[in-house]
């Protein structure tokens, strides 16, 4: 990877409304950090910046930042844009060396038109956009390009299966699928898939049974009367040991009579 020439000026505006008045005038907040040493606040040209970015095929992107007549060696480790206008609005930067070694996330592009997808009537799945790699700053690719033109139907490129460029080694599980060509999916599976994101499992089934039991969910609302029963009934029961409330004076008639002692 060819490092791109980029001024940077020594930032002392720290705090919000500095930093949003900093931006009003063309300049973007950043910060270089570098191992153990002090970050360093930074602000850019804002158009220098939108040009650099645009111009790069991805944001791994290797930068000489002049600061103070001084050149640090950077890489470009996290890019903030707004949500709405996406713009810009800071920037890290990772100072490294040129003779060690550092590892990033790199993009993976496809070239050609699968074989599988040409004349087997399958779908290209795309299963992992990036990949880790491990290089000198000057050997790092922007991106890894794989061809699928001889992808058949039913088959996938692994990890394992990606030549590194010269001086670059890709990290992770050699056995990882990385694309793929599948049959596309009918519609009858399509529906049972969405049918069964609907269904509630046997767990969520489970649950609902014990509540249910418990008395706490699943039960109808009571009516007016029959919560002004049910309190009567509460307030009507004994407790162990105690004797039972005497009828209400209004019950008197609907009452047993008591038996008659010998």
């Amino acid at each position: 990877m060819k490092s791109v020439l980029l001024n940077a000026f020594p930032r002392t505006q720290t705090r919000r409304g500095e930093v949003k008045k900093l931006r009003t005038i063309g300049r973007v907040p950043a910060v270089i950090y570098c191992g153990q040493a002090k970050p360093q606040n930074l602000e850019l040209v804002a158009k220098e910046l939108d040009d650099l970015i645009h111009h790069s095929a991805s944001e791994n992107i290797l930068v000489d930042l002049a600061v103070d007549q001084t050149k640090r060696l950077a890489l470009v480790q996290d890019v903030q844009h707004h949500p709405l206008s996406g713009k810009v609005l800071h920037v890290d930067f990772h100072e490294v060396s040129e003779t060690e070694k550092v590892t990033v996330m790199v993009p993976v592009e496809t070239v050609g038109e699968a074989a599988g997808v040409k004349t087997g009537g399958g779908v290209l799945e795309h299963v992992l956009f990036k990949i880790k790699v491990r290089a000198l700053p000057k050997d790092l690719p922007e991106q890894i390009v794989v061809d699928v033109t001889n992808l058949e139907l039913g088959k996938s490129i692994h990890l394992g299966d990606i030549k590194a460029p010269e001086g670059v080694e890709i990290l992770g599980d050699k056995k990882v699928s990385i694309i793929s060509v599948a049959m596309p999916k009918t519609e009858a599976e399509e529906a049972a898939e969405a049918a069964e994101g609907v269904a509630p499992t046997a767990g969520d089934v489970e649950m609902l049974k014990e509540k249910k039991e418990d008395g706490t969910e699943g039960v109808a609302p009571a009516k007016a009367g029959d919560k002004a029963a049910a309190k009567g009934a509460e307030k009507g029961a004994a407790k162990p040991g105690e004797k039972a409330p005497a009828v209400a004076a209004g019950d008197k008639k609907t009452a047993a009579p008591a038996e008659k002692k010998k």
